[in-house]
C-alpha cells in the first residue's frame, strides 16, 4: 500500500489540513515473535507519515512511525505502525501503536474528487473525544483499524493485494 492524500473529516468543518502517506510492503513470516518464531503472514515493512496543519494554533503537527502488519483485500488495506518521532507539541504517540485502513476506489478521473477513504484510530477519529469527554487512547493490536470513514480531497492511494501465504509447515 502507497501514496499520499489529504483528507476531510466527514463529521467535523474546520480549516485544518490533515495528510497521510503510506509507504508498506508486506513482508509474510518475516518478523519472529514470542510463541510465533516463524513470524506472522502479516509481518509488513515501510514507513507511515502523519501530518496535522492546525489553523487555530497556525503550526503543523507530524508524526512517523514504522509499519509492522499490513493485510489486504482487493481495493482494501489494514495496517499497523509503532510511532517513533513526533515533533514539538504534537500528541504523546512514541512507542504507540496506531492503526490504519485505506479504500483504494480506483484511478481517479480528471477533474473529480478521488474515491479513496482512510481511516485511523487515534482521538479524533470515529471515537467520542471530539465531543469534549476525558481523553484516551484505547490500545491497538496488530493490524486492527477502523473503516475508512474520511474522505480523500487531494492525492490517493493504491493498494495491490496479494492473499497471505500459508503457515510454514517445518
Amino acid at each position: 500500500m502507497t501514496g499520499a492524500a489529504e483528507f476531510r473529516l466527514p463529521y467535523l468543518k474546520d480549516a485544518d489540513i490533515r495528510s497521510i502517506t503510506f509507504d508498506a510492503h508486506g513482508a509474510p513470516y518475516s518478523r519472529p515473535v514470542p510463541g510465533v518464531p516463524s513470524g506472522l503472514p502479516t509481518d509488513a515493512y515501510g514507513t507511515v507519515r502523519v501530518s496535522h496543519y492546525s489553523a487555530e494554533r497556525d503550526t503543523t503537527y507530524t508524526a512517523t512511525g514504522t509499519v509492522d502488519c499490513l493485510v489486504t483485500a482487493p481495493g482494501s488495506a489494514t495496517l499497523t505502525a509503532v510511532i517513533t518521532e513526533v515533533s514539538t507539541g504534537g500528541p504523546d504517540w512514541v512507542g504507540q501503536r496506531l492503526g490504519f485502513s485505506v479504500q483504494d476506489g480506483g484511478e481517479d478521473k480528471p477533474g473529480k474528487v478521488p474515491r479513496d477513504r482512510v481511516g485511523f484510530s487515534w482521538d479524533g477519529g470515529v471515537n467520542w473525544t471530539t465531543t469534549g469527554a476525558d481523553a484516551h487512547m484505547d490500545s491497538v493490536n496488530s493490524c486492527m483499524a477502523p473503516a475508512p470513514f474520511a474522505i480523500v480531497t487531494t492525492g490517493g492511494y493504491r493498494v495491490r493485494h496479494a492473499d497471505s501465504p500459508l503457515w510454514p509447515t517445518d
